[in-house]
């Protein structure tokens, strides 16, 4: 993958919503916001596909997300347009659902080696706060689409309840109760929280 170039300091002082608003009359400035979060999207979408998914899903959601720019609201919320890129990628990545899952299905089958363990299955170890990436992956694999989505846009994006809903475009009760249901299905599975702050915060 091609690194982003480096966003100017003066481009870092200037809100999301400013840039996405802004780049309806003056599309350049819409690469700020690809120099922004280029990076973060392509990482949730390589965890949750692989790479080999991962750099499509990246660019077609920041193609999808300039087709649209001139309907984003800005007025709702803080931190929107972090949200609505996610909520973007979820999409895509749903489009991908059965490979996602036979992804995961293959990861059960790998055998732990956590000192050689790449980016993919060190997101597992983080995930679930032990080396049960087998366990984790046939968990995940199991989640429906929609409690999956909501899972792990808290997990790798880091997103809030607020941002969530935001993201998937459903009620902020909706995002409890689908969070709530995973976390029962995966505890049940694994024993533990996939969504609590581990040891592994380098990983």
């Amino acid at each position: 993958m091609t690194a982003a170039p480096e966003v100017h300091p003066d481009a870092r002082s200037v809100d999301d919503r400013t840039l996405l608003a802004g780049s309806r009359a003056d599309p350049d400035q819409f690469v700020t916001l690809f120099d922004r979060y280029y990076g973060e999207i392509y990482r949730y979408a390589r965890s949750r596909v692989g790479a080999g998914v991962a750099e499509d899903v990246a660019s077609e959601t920041f193609l999808v997300a300039f087709r649209r720019r001139a309907a984003f609201d800005p007025g709702v919320g803080v931190g929107q347009v972090r949200s609505w890129l996610y909520g973007i990628a979820t999409n895509l990545i749903r489009r991908n659902g059965r490979d996602e899952e036979r992804r995961y299905r293959a990861m059960a089958r790998i055998p732990d080696e956590p000192s050689d363990a790449g980016h993919d299955e060190r997101v597992v170890v983080r995930l679930s706060a032990e080396r049960i990436r087998g366990e984790l992956a046939v968990a995940l694999a199991v989640l429906p689409a929609r409690d999956r989505d909501v899972l792990l846009l808290m997990a790798l994006g880091g997103l809030d309840h607020h941002e969530i809903a935001a993201a998937l475009g459903i009620p902020y009760g909706t995002v409890c109760s689908r969070l709530n249901r995973a976390r029962r299905k995966v505890r049940a599975a694994l024993g533990v929280d996939p969504t609590e702050p581990t040891e592994h915060k380098g990983l």
